[in-house]
């Protein structure tokens, strides 16, 4: 039986346990010591009367049955820093901290976008995350979005900017060895060295693309755009990129293909209540005509 409130210190020990999976590994990421993270454990089951985690000497796991605590602790963990990128945020002035979500590919560009803002605005500050998932964004895990699908959710405003086109390139040394003429045909693929994304990512449509035309030969895979971008400028492979990355890389080659390249729809997201919100407001429109320049 419940014997006092829950509190944000105990529920914030229960995410770190479920992501860390130690008391050691929580404690250190909250900055608190270990026997302070087993005390708020403790009292959090004493208060509701049930066991919430597993200990063992392999370490600790949540109990199933306590997940539903774990996501109410992310849904408060998300809120409380949406209230504080909120701080600052006038009618009048242009400040407060915005965090936006995106593809490693989409990084440098937004970046160079944002250090534009930031010399207009200097109470401005940007958190941006580089990341193959699609951030929740109705629950404000960030403000903005950059992503290649849609989303079912109703809150979220979703505007198309564009296309991500993809091509084929390869190092100078890679096409005089391998590719002379720089000329890749239909039923050559199973020939040549390719550069892939590893894990998850082998599902990506451009990745399909390449296995669906006969491609077999990955000597190199990573989950990092830049990984790949490395690899193929020493000469590893053939790499799909996107036209406005590849375009700007001065040691790569556009190969020529027999064959219609694929493309992928780009959106620039957010929550519809931050619509009126004068520094989203500035940051969209700013990253909406950098977007779709980039893109055209």
């Amino acid at each position: 039986m419940q014997t006092g409130p829950l509190t944000w210190d105990d529920l914030r020990v229960l995410l770190a346990l479920h992501r860390h999976r130690s008391f050691l590994a929580a404690g250190r990421s909250l900055g608190v010591a270990t026997s302070t993270a087993a005390r708020r454990i403790d009292a959090l089951e004493a208060a509701l009367g049930r066991t919430l985690v597993q200990r063992s000497s392999a370490g600790t796991e949540v109990e199933p049955e306590a997940l539903d605590l774990v996501h109410l602790a992310e849904q408060l963990e998300h809120g409380l820093e949406a209230a504080r990128r909120d701080e600052g945020d006038s009618h009048s002035a242009i400040a407060g901290t915005v965090r936006i979500s995106a593809g490693e590919g989409f990084v440098l560009p937004l970046t160079q976008v944002l250090a534009e803002l930031r010399r207009k605005h200097d109470a401005l500050h940007f958190e941006v995350v580089a990341e193959a998932r699609m951030a929740d964004l109705s629950r404000r895990e960030a403000d903005i979005g950059i992503r290649k699908a849609r989303s079912a959710s109703p809150v979220l405003v979703e505007k198309p900017v564009g296309k991500l086109r993809f091509a084929l390139y390869a190092s100078r040394a890679y096409v005089e060895r391998r590719l002379r003429g720089g000329h890749l045909r239909a039923g050559e693929f199973a020939r040549h060295d390719f550069i892939g994304h590893d894990g998850a990512m082998r599902k990506l449509p451009q990745e399909q693309w390449l296995v669906s035309h006969g491609a077999t030969r990955f000597p190199f895979r990573s989950n990092s755009d830049f990984a790949l971008q490395a690899a193929a400028e020493r000469g590893q492979g053939i790499c799909m990129m996107a036209e406005a990355q590849g375009r700007e890389l001065e040691q790569l080659v556009r190969i020529d293909v027999d064959l219609p390249l694929p493309s992928l729809p780009v959106f620039l997201v957010f929550h519809r209540d931050l619509r009126r919100v004068p520094r989203i407001r500035l940051v969209v429109t700013a990253l909406e005509g950098a977007l779709r320049r980039g893109l055209a």
